[in-house]
């Protein structure tokens, strides 16, 4: 059923998201870069920020900081793409390993764009990227809030795999299938 909306005298406003405007849940323009070394810094605390969106306390979130660090050599212009809007990063993906089977290493997306289409056109284009260098499956282990979002673009989880941060935490395993004549 779609989204039933009104008109009120601070605009139009969403029934099924109250004090949401319309201009909140459409899809947010973007443009995507391959990253560069000295944005290394800016995407970990973008990466961080992404990760407190989920409700993680601080403790949680530093006991992650040193996975969700991006080193310069990662922003290789190869590897690592972001989303910009004007001059603000919202968010990038790294990619990892080597085809046929790649790894979706990050996919982080500013907090205050989540919901807005950004990590979908990330992940629309890591998808490409992949298929261009000839992967036909990326492995994606994800945050167990990001499921959803993972299940929704396709991949289809296939295990669980423990955390490198958090002792005795599993995250869900997730395969992404990039070129169906190879996967």
């Amino acid at each position: 059923m779609p989204s039933r909306c009104c008109a009120g005298a601070r605009g139009l406003r969403l029934r099924h998201r109250p004090g949401a405007t319309l201009a909140a849940v459409l899809p947010l323009a973007v443009t995507l870069r391959p990253a560069v070394p000295a944005e290394a810094d800016a995407l970990s605390r973008l990466a961080l920020r992404s990760k407190g969106y989920w409700g993680y306390d601080e403790e949680f979130l530093a006991a992650c900081r040193v996975e969700l660090t991006l080193r310069p050599e990662q922003c290789d212009g190869v590897h690592t793409v972001v989303a910009e809007r004007g001059d603000a990063l919202l968010g990038f993906y790294r990619l990892a390993g080597e085809a046929p089977v790649a790894e979706l290493a990050d996919l982080f997306v500013d907090p205050t764009v989540i919901g807005r289409g950004v990590g979908a056109t990330l992940l629309a284009d890591a998808v490409d990227r992949a298929r261009a260098r000839g992967v036909s499956r990326l492995v994606i282990d994800a945050d167990p809030h990001a499921a959803g979002f993972y299940v929704r673009m396709g991949a289809r989880r296939v295990g669980s795999v423990a955390s490198s941060s958090i002792v005795r935490r599993q995250l869900p395993r997730f395969e992404l299938v990039t070129d169906p004549a190879g996967g």
